[in-house]
């Protein structure tokens, strides 16, 4: 999971400072939806969700998560909601998240 803070790089400029953390969990739900476009492919969008178990950092830090990644494939992929059910976070997935 991709973590985003907002930190100042020089006075003045401001820019994301991400931090990747390694979650177990369990996929509660896979949708895969194709979405037509003026582009020469169409996008994919997924609308899954991912049950974490929260360590401290996941608790109390779920309001700066910004993506996940599958099996530490390249691919990342836009967090859209958590839901809390402590201990557990439940994450809605959608598209894929643009840096």
């Amino acid at each position: 999971i991709g973590y985003s803070e907002t930190k100042e790089v020089t006075p003045g400029v401001w820019g994301e400072d991400i931090t990747e953390r390694e979650y177990s969990g369990d996929l509660l739900r896979s949708i895969n939806k194709f979405q037509s476009s003026e582009r020469l492919n169409d996008n994919i969008n997924i609308s899954n969700e991912v049950s974490i178990v929260a360590d401290p950092y996941a608790r109390d830090n779920f309001h700066l998560m910004r993506y996940v990644r599958f099996d530490m494939s390249d691919a990342k992929w836009k967090i859209t909601s958590v839901e809390v059910q402590f201990p557990r976070l439940i994450l809605t997935i959608g598209g894929v998240y643009n840096e």
